[in-house]
């Protein structure tokens, strides 16, 4: 499984008035492995299928985890990208869906190099959509590898997506928690064709698509499907053994990558 902000933040009772949980609670929404049961009318995959998918809210860190979504795992990726996959998966997903036709566009990414910016900008490119993603630096060969335009984040961001995108840009995604969600609705223009992943009230003024994760194997198929067509490898900042769940949430909540951990 890996570590998402949502694991860290149920944990630490940030969200227990949204997300209640009875304690004790297991950890993880992302997992992977071997099918080992599947449920009555499920037709579409079989006991001994390799698969990565979501659990519940909270319970995927176990030997055991039922799945309400998944997808079989790309040859192309190794366990520990699958096991990263399956949250961001959705969420880009379902947040390049909610833009609609991208093909021939210009979208802008705010927060690309992430684990959701990632995934979005391959769905994005492989849509036929002109990509601009925000990231620091560091990240910026990681954009262009992706086949996007990389520029930094940060006060500025309309003159330098002015420069790369004179005719203007269609769509925006805030991809990743920044104060810069009310510049992209400037950028673009039309509130309407900007979409958040992050559920802030920032969103909610200003009148912007909230797109929530989904447990939806439809959408994990998506980023799938780009695995197999050798489009979108899951990145993967650090791998952590099970007895190191408390240092793989402080890596997680400080930012330092996609944290895996491995149950075994």
């Amino acid at each position: 499984m890996s570590d998402n902000a949502i694991d860290y933040l149920l944990r630490a009772g940030t969200l227990q008035d949204l997300l209640p949980l009875d304690l004790p609670a297991i950890p993880g929404r992302d997992a992977v492995g071997v099918m080992d049961e599947v449920g009555e009318g499920v037709t579409d995959s079989s006991v001994g299928d390799l698969v990565f998918g979501l659990g519940g809210v909270s319970d995927t860190t176990a030997e055991f985890a039922v799945l309400t979504a998944w997808s079989a795992v790309p040859p192309q990726w190794s366990i520990e990208q699958a096991a990263a996959a399956g949250l961001a998966s959705v969420t880009a997903a379902g947040a390049i869906n909610a833009l609609g036709d991208l093909t021939g566009r210009t979208l802008l990414i705010e927060g690309a190099s992430g684990a959701v910016g990632s995934a979005a900008t391959a769905l994005a490119i492989a849509a036929g959509a002109t990509v601009i993603g925000t990231a620091s630096p560091a990240n910026h060969k990681h954009l262009a590898d992706l086949g996007a335009t990389a520029t930094t984040y940060g006060p500025g961001l309309a003159e330098r997506v002015a420069a790369l995108a004179p005719e203007g840009v269609f769509a925006a995604l805030h991809a990743a928690p920044s104060p810069a969600l009310v510049d992209l609705v400037d950028i673009v223009g039309d509130k309407s064709r900007v979409v958040s992943v992050v559920g802030t009230e920032e969103a909610a003024r200003l009148g912007v698509r909230i797109v929530n994760a989904e447990n939806d194997s439809a959408l994990l198929e998506q980023t799938a499907e780009l695995g197999r067509r050798g489009l979108y490898f899951p990145r993967v900042g650090h791998v952590l053994p099970l007895a190191s769940m408390s240092p793989a949430h402080k890596l997680a909540s400080a930012g330092a990558g996609k944290v895996v951990v491995i149950v075994s």
